[in-house]
Order: C-alpha cells, then structure tokens, then sequence
C-alpha cells in the first residue's frame, strides 16, 4: 500500500529529530511540526525576548513551507504553545511582525508546562500548497 504523504525537508531550518519530519504534505495540505525560535545556522536560539523567537521561529516555517511549495500567505491554521501566559503579549508582537496579511489564518495559543530546551514558544501549522 503506498503512502500519500510526502516529507518536506528544508537545510534553511532547524533539522528535525529523528522521530519526526519537519513537514509533510497530505492531500493538498503541509502539516509542519513544531518550530522553535532556533537561528538554522547557529542552532542556538537567537537573541532578543520572545517576540524575536517567535519570529524566528515562524520564519523557520516560512522556509519549510517554500520547501514544499506553500507560503506564509497560505497557513490556515496556527498552534501556539507557550512555557508561560506571561509571554503572550511579546509573541503576539512577533507574530504580528509575521503574518500581516488581510486574511489571518485561524489561531489557538495554549500554555504549557514545559517545551523543548526551555524555549518560551513552540509554533506548528498548516498550510495549503494550492
């Protein structure tokens, strides 16, 4: 039986962990995973608060989405999770610095107990390719 998902790999983001891919496309949509505000060049996360993490983190998916034939004008749908509320305010700063198109894309934002590496913000979405 033959899969009808394809792995979307981007060198220009953070690589994935073993465990899981950065993206995969299915019947017309890419589902990324979790991004972190992680410079791809680095591998560390940038400087700054967690407004610039949050834009880093998205432009980590801005360039998995290119990878796949998608773009930032295209997500319908975003996950925000976060390592405390407190840091509300300086995410939706950053993601305002993001998605400034007419139509924003539909948006849940949960706190966490904890995220990887201890970063503030975690952000995973999805997009049509179409």
């Amino acid at each position: 039986m033959s899969s009808n998902k394809t792995a979307i790999v981007s060198h220009n983001a953070p690589a994935p962990s073993l465990l899981m891919s950065q993206a995969l496309i299915c019947q017309g949509m890419i589902y990324c995973s979790g991004s972190l505000g992680i410079d791809p060049k680095t591998g560390k996360f940038v400087d700054g608060d967690a407004s610039d993490r949050t834009v880093q983190a998205l432009r980590n998916l801005e360039e998995i989405l290119k990878s796949g034939g998608s773009d930032l004008g295209k997500v319908v749908k975003v996950t925000i999770f976060l390592s405390s509320m407190d840091h509300y305010a300086k995410v939706n700063e950053g993601y305002g610095k993001v998605f400034t198109h007419d139509v924003k894309p539909c948006r849940t934002c949960v706190a966490v107990a904890k995220l990887p590496l201890d970063a503030e913000v975690e952000i995973e979405l999805i997009a049509s390719v179409r």
